[in-house]
This record gives structure tokens, C-alpha cells and sequence, in this order.
């Protein structure tokens, strides 16, 4: 699989309501794509967030969404990888991680001090994603990765 990663716009956002509706049902949500296009519409229109599309030959196999924070503390921004997303059938084919490594790449790019995430306490597989990617875990189960 080759997987390319590009930041996405609103010309995507039929692609990836879809992709985030079964992100949604993934977390046992009922699927709505008509709400998360709607979702996503708005927070491209209000520059809210930044979606990253994963595509494998021209199809949409991933996603992650990435939401600015700020730390009055270190006074910097920081970038909230909220949502990532890949698609079953390109699961175990190197697609989160690129889509990781993108959402790092484009944080450093932009400045900023790091990068920060939740998951599950269940979701082992993506725990172990993050740790073999470079990140760092505390005992609540939130990760960052600092520049």
C-alpha cells in the first residue's frame, strides 16, 4: 500500500463524513453522516480544526483531526490530535502511523510545542502505536509528543 497524506478541504468533506461517521460508530455512536458533514463543514469553515486525509491510490483509507490548544504556561501552541481514524480494510498497513507522523510533521512545521492525545484505557493496540511511535505516556493514559 502507498499511502499519501494531504491536508483536506471542504472539496473532501463527502469523503470524510463518511470516514468519520464510521470513526463515530467505531466509539458505539449511532451513524449520522448528514451531522458529521455538518460537524466537519463547520469546523473547516471556522478554521477550527485541520483535517489530514489518508489515501491509498486516490482512495480515502484515514483521517486524523488535529484542534489547537494553547499552553499559557510554556506560552506556545499546542495541537490536540483528537480523532484518527483508519479505515478496516487498510488497518495494519503503515496508514496510522503516517497519518501520525503527518500530524507531528505538521505541528513542527507550524512551531508549535508538541502534540497531545487520549485513548482509551482498552485500546492497547493504538497505546502501543503511540509508544513505538515516540510518545509519551502518563498515568491517566494521555500521550504528548514534544519537540
Amino acid at each position: 500500500m502507498t499511502v499519501s497524506i494531504r491536508r483536506a478541504g471542504a472539496d473532501d468533506l463527502d469523503t470524510l463524513a463518511a470516514l468519520f461517521d464510521a470513526y463515530r460508530q467505531f466509539y458505539d455512536q449511532r451513524s449520522n453522516v448528514s451531522g458529521a458533514r455538518a460537524f466537519l463543514s463547520e469546523r473547516l469553515a471556522l478554521d477550527e480544526s485541520v483535517l489530514l486525509l489518508a489515501e491509498d491510490e486516490g482512495r480515502a483509507v484515514g483521517f486524523v483531526q488535529l484542534y489547537p490548544l494553547f499552553s499559557s504556561v510554556r506560552m506556545g501552541r499546542v495541537w490536540v490530535l483528537n480523532d484518527l481514524y483508519v479505515a478496516p480494510e487498510a488497518r495494519r498497513s503503515g496508514v496510522a502511523r503516517a497519518l501520525l507522523e503527518a500530524s507531528t510533521a505538521f505541528a513542527r512545521d507550524r512551531g508549535a510545542l508538541g502534540l497531545q492525545l487520549e485513548t482509551g484505557a482498552d485500546n492497547r493496540q493504538a497505546q502501543a502505536l503511540y509508544r513505538d511511535a515516540g510518545w509519551t505516556q502518563d498515568a491517566n493514559l494521555h500521550f504528548h509528543f514534544d519537540f
